[in-house]
């Protein structure tokens, strides 16, 4: 294993480092990479896919946490269990940031979520950034006998438990999820804890999430109310901690058209659209202060492997 440094800012974690740059804008890809219809998708040639976006220079694979499936919500993420899937794809990448978006804590035990973070960070070699949500899938909840309703109030706490579990040694802890007493959680993340990057508001104001997370990630929106929203967390960072960088992270579905002058036209959060209006759609998101940005191609109608060939030949250079 690798020793920990519990003083060491997560900030400067390998995955971090390929992800995060001020000023910059970085591009991520989500799984599952595959065009796919109603709510399955196949997860067939995925290494081969994520390989060829790390040597391409995309800077994140995306992981999803979606634990039962509702026919309802028309959406079941890459299928397998994410810290399986985490697992599995660093021991087939090297450089690459794996992040996820988003493990849900109300349904995780946090010594749990603890255990499992800190595994991969350590297997990924610092790779590991950790988005977080409350969850919004209602019939979730009684499955695992939570109250959807608490969520808010038990993401809150899971927070500050999974910093106590990375950070201190043996600690004594007490907390609606039990008590812990003369033993200890291992193993313990490389920094003080692992990236923690809260999703949407996950039932919390601004203020708490500037305090308590390293980035915030949210939603697609026109350029013009993302500009109000990265705004909003820029002034936030800075109320809460004057002078310092807390990026922003935003997904983006696209159907990539072949025609490269494609105008762009509206699809479920993104856009169908050809690569020279995308890059006019990166640009200015950039310029508004997006930090990073992760696709999702679930809607396309090109193969995935041929989008993300276009990518990188085209698209990525810019933002590398």
């Amino acid at each position: 294993m690798y020793t920990p440094n519990p003083n060491q800012s997560p900030t400067a974690n390998r995955g971090w480092q390929r992800v995060f740059q001020r000023g910059k804008l970085t591009l991520g890809i989500m799984f599952p990479i595959e065009v796919f219809e109603r709510d399955q998708p196949t997860m067939l040639n995925q290494v081969a896919l994520a390989q060829f976006a790390e040597k391409a220079g995309f800077a994140s694979l995306g992981f999803r946490d979606v634990p039962l499936r509702d026919p309802n919500f028309g959406d079941v993420g890459q299928v397998f269990d994410p810290w399986a899937y985490l697992g599995y794809m660093a021991a087939q990448t090297t450089e690459i940031a794996l992040l996820t978006a988003s493990i849900i804590l109300p349904l995780r035990h946090p010594i749990h979520i603890a255990k499992a973070a800190a595994s991969i960070d350590q297997l990924s070699n610092g790779r590991l950034l950790l988005g977080i949500a409350t969850g919004d899938r209602v019939v979730e909840f009684p499955a695992f006998n939570v109250d959807f309703e608490s969520r808010g109030a038990m993401f809150r706490e899971e927070v500050k438990l999974l910093k106590i579990y990375w950070s201190e040694f043996f600690p004594q802890v007490s907390s609606g999820f039990g008590h812990l007493q003369g033993a200890d959680v291992i193993p313990k993340p490389l920094a003080s804890h692992v990236p923690l990057l809260v999703t949407g508001h996950s039932q919390q104001d601004l203020g708490w999430i500037a305090r308590n997370a390293d980035g915030w990630m949210s939603y697609p929106r026109s350029i013009e109310a993302q500009a109000q929203i990265v705004q909003r967390w820029r002034d936030s960072v800075e109320a809460e901690l004057p002078g310092q960088y807390k990026p922003f992270t935003q997904s983006y579905f696209i159907d990539l058209a072949d025609n490269p002058n494609e105008a762009p036209t509206p699809i479920h959060l993104g856009h169908r659209l050809g690569r020279n209006a995308l890059l006019v759609h990166l640009r200015a998101s950039k310029r508004i202060g997006v930090d990073h940005l992760i696709f999702n191609v679930k809607y396309g109608k090109r193969a995935s492997g041929e989008v993300l060939q276009e990518l990188a030949e085209y698209v990525l250079p810019e933002f590398i």
